[in-house]
């Protein structure tokens, strides 16, 4: 197992910084009232491709030598990777191809080809992702950049939560949604060494919390094909990302659809940002844990803010 190391990471931020934007943070004296504690939210829907996953991307994409990239590059996703890939790749002008959930949102379909990502939609399940991947894979021979599981898109996202350090002074704790673990192992990634004494909290849906039971269980669980609003959130842990749950986070809490989306009205009111529901979680589980918060400097990471204008789960 090639576990990303802290010096990965410093290195990934040097090289994706062209590519990327050092995304703001919002707070709300609202929101802090409502938590009673004190929330900062890392804006990362402000990303071009509209979310935290370029970073691992661009890492993966601009880290290939020139007989690698020529091959292009392949992955599965429910959306935001498959994004991110797609833009980093047209960024370094090469061929992506992604299988897709025919379920995932029209609004990252279109992103996705928007920036020249070639499409092979699956079922919405893992074991449907992995075989329709193994079979593009095996047509386009393209390097594959997990979504998740690699080392390089791990050490892409850790440079978000040292972004966050260098803005937001004496932070208690990160709250970060957690699926497949990957935005939660680069924060633990970089946590660990850069600001140790900071807590590393995951926030799941209920009805996909199979990373929750696997934390409590001490050993991987994963669900095939979990069915929440949180659309974002639904693969499991790989044995990479299982490491540093295992070894660096504090709590995993989980929140109810109904409480996603009502969190992520609140963000859209009184943040005002469009987000979607996967980044909606880690609010709704301060607001249903107030007393493991109470008081605290909180950092939150908005992961993305891809939404179907037309589908948002109010309406």
């Amino acid at each position: 197992m090639d576990i990303p190391t802290y010096q990965d990471m410093l290195d990934a931020h040097e090289r994706i910084k062209p590519h990327i934007r050092r995304t703001p943070i919002r707070t709300s004296d609202y929101l802090n009232e409502l938590a009673g504690a004190q929330l900062f939210f890392k804006c990362e829907n402000f990303q071009e491709p509209g979310a935290f996953k370029v970073r691992g991307a661009a890492n993966a994409v601009f880290g290939l030598s020139d007989e690698q990239a020529a091959r292009g590059v392949a992955t599965h996703s429910s959306g935001n990777h498959a994004s991110c890939l797609s833009y980093a790749a047209m960024l370094r002008g090469i061929p992506c191809n992604v299988v897709m959930p025919r379920t995932a949102p029209q609004a990252k379909k279109d992103t996705v080809r928007r920036y020249g990502g070639v499409i092979t939609e699956c079922e919405p399940s893992t074991s449907s992702r992995e075989a329709t991947f193994a079979e593009v894979q095996a047509r386009t021979g393209g390097d594959f950049v997990h979504p998740y599981n690699d080392p390089r898109v791990i050490a892409g996202q850790g440079t978000c939560a040292k972004e966050l350090i260098e803005q937001v002074d004496g932070l208690d704790a990160v709250v970060a949604p957690i699926g497949g673990g990957g935005m939660i192992s680069g924060t633990c990634l970089t946590l660990s060494t850069l600001a140790p004494e900071v807590k590393v909290i995951a926030a799941e849906p209920e009805q996909a919390d199979d990373a929750y039971r696997s934390f409590k269980a001490g050993h991987i669980i994963a669900d095939d094909a979990p069915k929440t609003v949180a659309d974002g959130l639904l693969v499991p842990l790989k044995d990479l990302t299982w490491h540093f749950v295992k070894n660096h986070v504090s709590e995993i809490y989980t929140a109810s659809d109904a409480e996603i989306v009502d969190a992520m009205k609140l963000i859209w009111k009184h943040l005002r940002i469009v987000m979607e529901p996967s980044s909606a979680v880690p609010l709704a589980t301060i607001l249903k844990n107030p007393q493991a918060f109470a008081g605290q400097r909180v950092g939150i990471i908005v992961t993305g803010g891809n939404v179907d204008l037309d589908k948002l789960p109010w309406i």
